[in-house]
């Protein structure tokens, strides 16, 4: 078969109009979500690979996600180069790597999608870019323990696609936006139209799959130490007593705070220290991010339960690279940043805490990213769900800006997904409430001190996202995405 020529104009194919594209889509998430900036950015991308020759749809698709990519991470930059203490121009270039391996995934699934779509009818073209969009998506999300930030199909959490949230999930989500992006793009009018009154008709769909299981004060207490700081010796009292000061004002039925919130494993903390914070947890419970373990099993970050009526702890299970387990080969540049406690062990349990009638779900930093790692909390499967989800989390690594934003969008998306509310205590933000809906109710201000009290309405009940992802993970995702691919290579 011959191939077609492409049917884009020249001027598409140029590497600046690419990764400015991909800048684009970064401005569809938060701090100032444009939901239908992605699907626009995205169009723009398949228009320009749609009949293209395959190498420089590849290129294409691969300065997309570069643009996309170092401008919605580029924060990696302050952890790196203000608190590793790395050169700037290593530090660039590492979020540059970043971007270049998680981009290699569109390359691929863009340069495939004009192979083997070209020459076939509209329809059929653009049910192959859909497919391997979604299937890029799945991949960046799964494959080298998975690493989903601003995944396309997060920009929606607050726009009118969220409805299919607890029917799809996030990447359902990502294939209908991919699909509307590739209907546009081809100029595939009846299809876009179709898409348009399905999603016009969704609005209409139930949302209500939990029920109320009453409610609980909650106390998020928000320290805002510099990162700097945090692990200064000389600084550690000081720090201890604004922590425990903040802990004996809070009003709630329970206190959460930050993850690490004590930069020293709970067992190296000296006697007049855990008195003082065992004396607050009597007059309320609460949980402490720290680090649970010893030297020889390895030290977990945690959330330790102080003052419950059964002693409770939680480890994180899903860790970060790099900052938390360091993979093969990366050994020397971790040990040039000398980030502490940067070669962790794994949680050992996914337990929900019983508490005041409602069932606490911890849940520590991105561990809310995979809610394929959560569904499981969400269904009585052997002991009763979870009714809230709480998130201690650490940003302060950061900096104040995008990164606390973003992160509090994935949350919304959680909570759409499973109906179920999440509140949020970090140390320099974002520290907010978010029900079941999506909806922030609450949030203290970012890089201030203070303690955000709120009362979160606990849920029961199954979403259908939550029924088949629990009984059928990922793969149905994967099984849509070569169902977009079959037609076009069908009858080559």
């Amino acid at each position: 078969m011959r191939r077609t020529e492409s049917r884009a104009p020249a001027w598409c194919f140029h590497p600046a109009l690419a990764l400015a594209a991909g800048a684009l889509h970064t401005a569809s998430f938060s701090p100032s979500p444009a939901w239908w900036l992605q699907p626009l950015a995205l169009a723009w991308l398949i228009a320009a690979c749609d009949g293209a020759r395959t190498r420089r749809a590849a290129l294409t698709g691969a300065l997309f996600g570069v643009g996309w990519l170092t401008s919605g991470l580029w924060w990696l930059y302050i952890s790196m180069h203000d608190f590793g203490h790395l050169p700037a121009a290593v530090s660039a270039l590492a979020v540059l790597a970043l971007a270049l391996f998680l981009s290699a995934y569109y390359a691929a699934g863009l340069g495939l999608a004009a192979r083997w779509s070209a020459g076939r009818a509209g329809w059929r073209r653009a049910l192959a870019f859909a497919g391997l969009w979604l299937g890029a998506e799945l991949a960046r999300a799964t494959f080298f323990t998975g690493f989903p930030w601003i995944a396309s199909g997060y920009a929606h959490a607050q726009g009118p696609l969220a409805v299919f949230a607890p029917y799809l999930g996030v990447y359902g989500i990502t294939a209908l936006a991919a699909l509307a992006a590739a209907s546009l793009a081809l100029r595939q009018w009846a299809l876009l139209g179709a898409l348009a009154a399905g999603v016009a008709a969704a609005q209409f769909l139930p949302q209500d799959f939990t029920r109320s299981t009453g409610s609980i004060a909650v106390s998020l207490v928000q320290p805002n130490i510099p990162q700097d700081q945090k692990f200064d010796r000389a600084r550690f009292d000081e720090n201890f007593d604004q922590l425990t000061a903040l802990i004996g004002a809070a009003r709630g039925q329970v206190v959460v705070t930050p993850e690490s919130v004590l930069p020293v494993p709970l067992a190296f903390l000296g006697d007049e220290h855990v008195e003082r914070l065992r004396r607050g947890a009597a007059i309320r419970p609460l949980l402490l991010g720290t680090f649970l373990g010893n030297s020889a099993d390895g030290f977990v970050n945690s959330l330790a339960g102080l003052g419950f009526a059964q002693p409770y702890d939680y480890g994180k299970r899903h860790l970060l690279p790099f900052g938390e387990f360091i993979p093969p080969g990366f050994h020397w540049f971790v040990t040039a940043m000398n980030m502490p406690m940067d070669d962790q062990a794994r949680g050992r349990h996914q337990r929900a805490l019983p508490f005041a009638g409602q069932r606490l779900r911890p849940l520590i930093c991105y561990e809310d990213l995979f809610g394929e790692d959560v569904v499981a909390s969400a269904l009585d499967t052997g002991e009763p769900a979870a009714t809230v989800f709480v998130n201690a989390s650490n940003l302060a690594w950061f900096g104040p800006r995008m990164v606390q934003d973003q992160h509090l969008q994935f949350s919304q998306m959680r909570a759409l997904e499973f109906q179920r509310p999440i509140v949020r205590a970090t140390n320099t933000g974002a520290t907010a409430h978010v029900d079941h809906r999506g909806h922030v109710l609450a949030r203290l201000p970012a890089e201030r001190a203070g303690v955000l009290e709120t009362v979160v309405d606990g849920r029961a009940g199954v979403t259908p996202y939550a029924r088949w992802l629990s009984a059928l993970g990922l793969w149905p995702l994967w099984a849509l995405a070569a169902a977009g691919v079959l037609p076009a290579l069908r009858r080559r």
